[in-house]
């Protein structure tokens, strides 16, 4: 098997569904398991838990980065998991730009796209309860690591932002989320919130005068991390969204999005878990890093449209 690629080289051991995870004796500590982008692959969610359980028992927090849903089949399955575990107290989880696209589609704020495979979240008779949980969800969560602070967000962060100004923005905008059904029809031109709003879940690449892009950066120093890390921050950054990026591992920087849902289109998928242990003295976001778990997709999921019409079908 293939592990996707890491920055400056380097590649994470990996621990595959049918592989036997390395186990680490916790004493009376909670394991954090960090997952990357799932996008409605529901049964490789499955895997990892059962690995989570095979090495913790119940001694674990599953943390999120966002994207549970779309392009994949098995949306509700990954949200149910995911509510669960969050109503017993063991799972944190951030909105990613699908979620915040699927309560768009059912505020009617957006159409349904050709490429969406939200449908069995739309379609079942819990649709309504499932957006408005979604709504009280959090678009950062923050804790510590051995006494190191760091964020959990779906994309980016501002390169400029320290983490009391990242958590004021964070819910300032969880609470338009969660009472304003006009917030995501606003103009991000003329709305802080809303721009902020997807710097957090869309972006990839930073701009000259402070702004941001979606699209991959041409330079790898336009990109959003680079820019970050410069800024010499103190405390560590969980993310997502980046799938032609791939496993991304640096100081200060886990990116955990290695394309689970996008296997077969010219690439190996894999559903990626972070369980970082603790090892003496060692910093929690040091560089190299092999505390990971790679679960391979099970097949291929997502058939774009254009694919669809290149194939012919």
């Amino acid at each position: 098997m293939r592990p996707p690629s890491a920055a400056a080289g380097e590649r994470p051991s990996c621990a595959c569904a049918a592989d036997t995870p390395r186990l680490v004796a916790y004493a009376k500590a909670v394991q954090k398991i960090f997952v990357g982008d799932v996008q409605g692959c529901g049964d490789e969610l499955d895997d990892v838990l059962r690995l989570a359980r095979k090495s913790f028992g119940d001694e674990f927090e599953l943390w999120v980065v966002g994207d549970l849903v779309n392009r994949g089949p098995k949306n509700l399955k990954a949200l149910e998991r995911v509510r669960s575990l969050q109503a017993d107290g063991r799972a944190r989880y951030t909105l990613g730009n699908h979620e915040i696209a699927l309560i768009a589609i059912w505020l009617g704020h957006r159409d349904l796209g050709p490429n969406d495979t939200t449908h069995d979240v739309l379609d079942s008779k819990e649709a309504d309860d499932w957006i408005e949980w979604l709504r009280q969800q959090r678009v950062v969560e923050t804790a510590k690591l051995w006494g190191t602070p760091f964020a959990m967000v779906h994309a980016s962060v501002h390169p400029d932002w320290k983490l009391k100004e990242l958590r004021a923005r964070a819910r300032e905008i969880e609470a338009r989320l969660a009472d304003d059904d006009e917030f995501l029809a606003g103009d991000p031109g003329v709305d802080d919130a809303l721009d902020a709003l997807g710097r957090l879940t869309r972006c990839r690449g930073v701009t000259k005068g402070g702004g941001w892009s979606s699209a991959p950066p041409e330079q790898a120093g336009a990109a959003w991390h680079a820019a970050w890390a410069r800024s010499g921050h103190s405390y560590g950054v969980v993310y997502g969204h980046w799938a032609l990026q791939g496993l991304h591992v640096a100081p200060g920087l886990r990116g955990l999005d290695t394309a689970c849902v996008q296997h077969g289109r010219g690439r190996d998928g894999f559903l990626t878990a972070w369980v970082p242990e603790k090892r003496a003295e060692e910093h929690p976001f040091a560089a190299p890093d092999d505390r990971f778990w790679q679960v391979p997709a099970r097949r291929r999921y997502y058939f774009p449209l254009q694919d669809r019409e290149s194939s012919g079908v």
